[in-house]
Parts: structure tokens; C-alpha cells; sequence
């Protein structure tokens, strides 16, 4: 992932990797508040031109490095962060249930947002 750059956009929702002036692969997240603050990753996505070149894992990691800088957990949605987590319990941490559990119902009673 060399010349790559991860920005995080708070407001739109987005962990975004760069490469140059594009844009080549991002995670959708949002805050959940209740019952307590998390970062909940619903979409992995990298474009097709930068596929294979570990973005993903990338921004994976960073996702949780930005969770452990801002003492908040991760409550992970997105079914490949999922699998990232689960082959990279060193650093990511396992999530709550109860957690997980607020996140679905957070999601669920806004569909239209992912």
C-alpha cells in the first residue's frame, strides 16, 4: 500500500484510503451513542483499479488503530472487518455483544442510510 494515504472523514461517515488524488477503497461507518460511544464499520469497498494491493487491510487496521487512539471500541457490521478481526486478534479487540447488538438495531431503523 505504498504512496497510500487513510483520512478520516467523521462527518461523512467514511475511513478513506488515497492514492494520489483518488480515492481507492473506503470503510462506511458510523458513531453509535447508545449505550455506549463505538465506531460501527457497515461497507468495505475498494475500487476495482486497486484491488489486491491489501487496502483493505489497510484501512482495517486502521480503523482500529483510530479506535484505540480515541479509547472507543469497534462493534463491526461489515462482514469483512469481521473477518479481519477475527484473523487479527492482537489488534483488534473482540467486540461487545451488547454493543453489536445496539449497533443492528441502530442499523435497522435507518436502512436507507447504507
Amino acid at each position: 500500500m505504498s504512496g497510500t494515504t487513510v483520512r478520516d472523514d467523521r462527518a461523512g461517515g467514511r475511513l478513506e484510503a488515497y492514492s494520489g488524488d483518488e480515492v481507492a477503497g473506503r470503510i462506511e461507518y458510523f458513531v453509535l451513542e447508545s449505550p455506549r460511544r463505538a465506531l460501527v464499520p457497515v461497507h468495505t469497498v475498494v475500487e476495482p483499479a486497486h484491488e489486491g494491493k491489501g487496502i483493505a487491510g489497510s484501512l482495517a487496521r486502521e480503523l482500529y488503530a483510530l479506535s484505540a487512539r480515541e479509547g472507543v471500541p469497534v462493534a463491526p457490521l461489515c462482514p469483512y472487518i469481521v473477518k479481519w478481526a477475527e484473523r487479527h486478534p492482537q489488534e483488534a479487540p473482540v467486540a461487545d455483544p451488547a454493543l453489536l447488538d445496539a449497533a443492528r438495531e441502530w442499523l435497522a431503523a435507518r436502512p436507507e442510510l447504507f
